[in-house]
């Protein structure tokens, strides 16, 4: 893993990372099949499964066995030690102040986030990467074939999350939540559509983003490989594994990335994603208000027609 240096905004109080998100599913043996199959470290106790990588130290997600449909509980966001003092007094100050989530470790701070999601502030090493993600695939030089065999191609195993995309009711009122509470930074957006946030002590274009629905939830995890060939053969091995149903492979406008979605067994996505647009923390983004056909992708199939239904809330 490559050391990454210090990337702290001067005069700056914001969040870093995403540290963790959780969320409940009917059944852990589904959602254990289900990561492994797309190359995460899965890992099970009682009823909880971690979700880590296979050469990154961190925990990036729980999922938790419990009745009824999938739901997203809470989202946990790492802060430097220095601005714990600072956030607990806007935390007060905008009246935001909760209770821990049950299903967490109980530390931080707490703060009731937008439309009613549980967000925990927590001082934590920075995860978001401090660099662009560099590529893995090598270039073959002339006179050898490139390609792996088939029979060798192997598994992919995602190197680190990227980020969270959410539903909600009210994008730009989301928006407005994640500058004033968490100081995130807005990327891009398409109206009220679709809005992306990233974090300014150097972040992928997006920690987070929101997108229009008929309430909150999760859309999608999405999770950083190496190159364009991963993504392609991540999709490739669900496939094989009975995970048909996805959108990619293609390519983002806003963020860049390369990208291929797979579909879990309760509706939403994990996303394998290459070569997203960095962030720096010295950089004031551009951001704009794109046309909806100019903001979404690229090039790609045909997106499904429930690809942005929100099962979630519906349920």
């Amino acid at each position: 893993m490559t050391t990454e240096p210090q990337s702290k905004r001067p005069n700056t109080t914001a969040v870093h990372s995403v540290l963790h998100f959780v969320f409940t599913v009917p059944s852990l043996d589904d959602a254990q099949r289900f990561y492994e199959a797309f190359g995460l470290d899965v890992r099970r106790s009682g009823d909880r499964l971690e979700l880590r990588t296979f050469d990154h130290p961190h925990a990036w997600g729980t999922l938790v066995q419990a009745p009824g449909p999938k739901k997203l509980q809470y989202l946990s966001f790492g802060i430097y030690p220095e601005d714990e003092a600072v956030f607990k007094q806007r935390i007060e100050q905008m009246g935001l102040g909760i209770a821990p989530h049950p299903l967490s470790d109980g530390a931080g701070l707490w703060l009731r986030g937008h439309e009613g999601l549980a967000l925990q502030l927590k001082v934590a090493p920075k995860v978001a990467p401090s660099l662009r993600s560099r590529p893995t695939l090598v270039s073959t030089p002339p006179g050898a074939g490139a390609a792996p065999k088939r029979s060798q191609s192997g598994v992919v195993r995602p190197r680190r999350l990227s980020h969270l995309l959410m539903f909600s009711a009210d994008v730009l009122g989301g928006v407005k939540f994640y500058s004033d509470a968490l100081g995130l930074k807005l990327s891009d957006h398409c109206g009220d559509i679709i809005a992306f946030m990233h974090g300014p002590h150097g972040s992928d274009h997006h920690l987070i983003a929101l997108a229009k629905s008929t309430g909150p939830g999760l859309h999608h995890s999405s999770w950083d490989v190496g190159s364009v060939h991963e993504v392609g053969l991540g999709a490739e091995v669900m496939r094989g594994k009975g995970y048909t149903q996805g959108w990619g492979l293609g390519r983002h406008v806003l963020g860049s990335n390369y990208f291929h979605y797979v579909r879990d067994p309760w509706g939403s996505y994990a996303e394998y994603s290459f070569d997203i647009d960095f962030i720096p923390s010295d950089l004031d983004w551009p951001a704009a208000d794109h046309a909806p056909e100019d903001g979404f992708y690229v090039w790609g199939p045909d997106v499904p027609a429930d690809f942005v239904t929100n099962f979630e809330h519906a349920a």
